[in-house]
């Protein structure tokens, strides 16, 4: 049933009352139990434990600028103190941060070059972001992005080198769709593994992640090697892929291409699966407890192999996208999923995180990392500061978006008791109760 005033909706399985809030899916709470009287989980299934530090500030947050705004303030916090770290560093090293943060705005969002630039690298931080918001909203944790998106790469790579002929309004989608494919089988494989085998999900994730850089190696350096670079230069590349491939290049003069438009469409077709499918709705259930989502009769293996599936086919088409919106139209590597990926599978997982593991929220969260990693190569030249530094600043930002997110998670919590509590308030005084659950899906976050 949902509440258009209080913003909650609930549902009854057997003996269980799932309640949905806005800000961060549902939570289960034993039947007749006072939703304002428990500390509901989270989709990770942590609880509020935190220390007095982090409740002073997230009530001084609360404060400030009131509880509805303040959780999603908590990841823009953890940045600028990302920042700040990073400009005593900059001080360290006898540069001035004003005019190295400057330059890295510049470079990443001076100017439409610039901002075409940004968002070429922040589209496969998106398609994997997306992919790990599906992932995570079902509790299960894809550490596999960066073998989905070489999977999906190499499967997007043989339709191109097997149907070339064909004409561009054709094999354009045929090779995004190898690519969803691609990383769907590479994502279905530790999906099931966990559903029917219980081997669990990080180590099976990471260890395809090496057998597909190898696979791809092996791929680039016999089967699907460019036959010139075979006989003089043994470069890991293929031969340049047909024409017809090449992802049609947007208006304007800059190099942006149609996959960034494919990525945000993905974006919302992932919010439309989480939040008015049934499918959607089951994977949150079971995200947030299996056991429960089991007893009211959920498939809940089959449940959480579709989370993997659809999140590696997010991570493919990335891999995909990588490889016909390039300059090179080539499938190259220099030997390590780096070189191809350039960690997209890895930094998509914070780009996820920052955007609150919402897809729609990870478009601009995608657009700031992309603008940060791709601004940072000016920052660099601005101020003559080592490589090493804008590594060291990217993994400041990293640790501190993570860090945050059990606090942004608690202000969330606490935002949604409030108002279950003003409703339980406002019922008792009129003498009604509180309304019953119902059968019907939630509206969303």
């Amino acid at each position: 049933m949902v509440d258009q005033e209080w913003g909650w909706t609930g549902v009854v399985i057997s003996g269980w009352d799932v309640v949905g809030h806005q800000e961060d899916g549902i939570a289960l709470l034993p039947a007749g139990e006072s939703i304002a009287s428990q500390t509901i989980d989270r989709v990770s299934g942590n609880k509020e434990t935190l220390a007095p530090m982090g409740r002073w500030l997230r009530e001084r947050l609360a404060y400030v600028t009131g509880p509805q705004i303040a959780g999603p303030l908590v990841p823009v916090v953890a940045v600028l103190a990302a920042f700040l770290i990073g400009a005593g560093m900059l001080l360290a090293l006898g540069a001035n941060p004003l005019e190295g943060y400057q330059a890295l705005l510049k470079g990443a969002f001076g100017d439409v070059d610039a901002l075409a630039d940004t968002a070429l690298k922040s589209m496969p931080l998106l398609l994997v972001g997306i992919g790990i918001c599906i992932a995570f909203r079902a509790s299960v944790i894809n550490i596999g992005g960066e073998g989905q998106m070489i999977a999906g790469a190499i499967a997007s790579t043989l339709v191109a080198l097997s149907c070339g002929d064909l004409s561009r309004p054709v094999l354009v989608p045929l090779v995004l769709a190898g690519g969803l494919v691609g990383g769907a089988i590479w994502g279905a494989i530790p999906g099931a593994l966990k559903a029917y085998s219980g081997v669990n999900e990080i180590l099976s994730t990471i260890m395809l992640n090496i057998v597909a850089v190898q696979l791809m190696n092996f791929l680039l350096r016999d089967l699907i090697m460019d036959p010139y670079e075979k006989e003089h230069g043994r470069l890991p590349q293929t031969q340049r892929l047909s024409e017809n491939s090449d992802l049609p290049l947007l208006p304007g003069g800059t190099r942006l291409h149609i996959g960034v438009l494919v990525a945000v469409g993905m974006a919302g077709l992932a919010y439309a699966l989480l939040w008015r499918t049934s499918m959607g709705y089951r994977l949150r259930a079971v995200g947030h407890s299996s056991a429960a989502a089991r007893y009211a009769g959920m498939p809940v293996k089959r449940t959480i192999v579709a989370a993997l599936t659809f999140s590696g086919a997010m991570c493919g088409l990335a891999g995909a996208i990588l490889v016909f919106g390039s300059e090179s139209h080539r499938f190259f590597t220099d030997g390590s999923s780096v070189g191809f990926t350039g960690s997209a599978g890895f930094n998509g997982i914070v780009t996820a995180l920052f955007g609150g593991l919402h897809p729609l929220w990870t478009i601009p969260s995608s657009f700031f990392f992309g603008g940060l990693q791709f601004g940072a190569n000016a920052m660099q030249r601005a101020v003559q500061v080592p490589a090493a530094l804008i590594v060291g600043l990217n993994g400041l930002v990293v640790i501190f978006v993570v860090s945050s997110d059990r606090l942004r998670r608690a202000v969330s919590e606490s935002w949604g008791q409030g108002r279950a509590i003003g409703r339980e308030r406002a019922a008792g005084r009129s003498g009604e109760t509180a309304p019953a659950a119902s059968q019907e899906l939630d509206s969303g976050p």
